[in-house]
C-alpha cells in the first residue's frame, strides 16, 4: 500500500497544484485562470497514463471520442454561472441549476445516444 501511494502520490499532487494556482489566479487575473481551467491537463495526462499502462492506441481511441463528445454535453453547467446577475441567481443556486443542465445533457446522451462496446 506505502508503495502505492508513493508511485501515485505525483498524479494528486499535480490535481491540488493546478486546482490551487486556478484558485489564487482567479480573484487577480481570472482569464488566466480560464486558460488553465479550460487545457485539456486531465485528458493530457489521462491518455499518457492509459498509453504507459495499456499500450494500446484503440483504447485512448475509444476515450478520445467519448470526451470528444461529452465535453459539449457538459458545457451548460457553465451557463447559469455566467449569467447568473441577469437570472437573479446566488452562487448556490447558479451552481445547482448548472450541474443539473449538464446532468440533463449528459443524462440524455447516455440514456439515447449510441451505445460503446
Amino acid at each position: 500500500m506505502k508503495i502505492w501511494l508513493l508511485t501515485q502520490a505525483w498524479k494528486y499532487i499535480v490535481a491540488a497544484g493546478v486546482l490551487a494556482l486556478v484558485t489564487e489566479l482567479a480573484g487577480r487575473r481570472p482569464r488566466i485562470a480560464a486558460i488553465i481551467l479550460t487545457l485539456p491537463l486531465t485528458s493530457i495526462v489521462a491518455y499518457l497514463l492509459v498509453w504507459e499502462k495499456e499500450q494500446q492506441l484503440t483504447k485512448i481511441m475509444v476515450l478520445a471520442k467519448e470526451t470528444l463528445v461529452l465535453v459539449p454535453l457538459g458545457l451548460p453547467f457553465f451557463l447559469p454561472l455566467a449569467f447568473a446577475d441577469r437570472l437573479g441567481l446566488g452562487f448556490w443556486s447558479a451552481f445547482a441549476l448548472g450541474l443539473g443542465l449538464a446532468g440533463i445533457c449528459i443524462g440524455l446522451w447516455v440514456w439515447l445516444g449510441p451505445k460503446m462496446s
